[in-house]
């Protein structure tokens, strides 16, 4: 079995929502498990779940991205805050060839766990939402 076909098996059988954007990739909008523009990338050996959280905030940018490492020791099993291109990332890279069903799911429940716990506290460094 290909990971291709490995990686499509466990989205079927979770039900999630999904669909194909290229070769070895998809995006999960599954709005029941918490799960909205999740990527799921194989790129062997390794597969990548990614999802943007929000852009990063323009001010109070030390106190945000301590708040994010914070997050990342404390809080997090499965992935990691990341910054790519002035955006907030939440990603995570599994190794394909070990991979099973219960890592892949145990990965997106703690993806879709993170992003509904932290987002009210992340955007709060958003300036729109500063209160003065």
């Amino acid at each position: 079995m290909s990971a291709k076909e490995k990686v499509e098996g466990y989205m079927i059988n979770l039900g999630l929502t999904f669909e194909e954007i290229d070769e070895n990739s998809w995006i999960i909008n599954d709005e029941a498990n918490g799960l909205e523009q999740v990527a799921v990338i194989c790129a062997d050996p390794l597969l990548i779940i990614r999802v943007s959280v929000m852009d990063a905030p323009t001010e109070r940018k030390e106190e945000f991205y301590e708040k994010l490492l914070t997050l990342n020791a404390a809080d997090l099993v499965h992935g990691a805050y990341a910054l790519e291109n002035g955006k907030v990332m939440l990603v995570a890279t599994l190794v394909l060839q070990t991979l099973d069903m219960e890592e892949f799911q145990a990965t997106l429940d703690a993806i879709g766990l993170a992003l509904a716990q932290h987002y009210t506290v992340l955007s709060a460094y958003r300036k729109e939402d500063k209160r003065s």
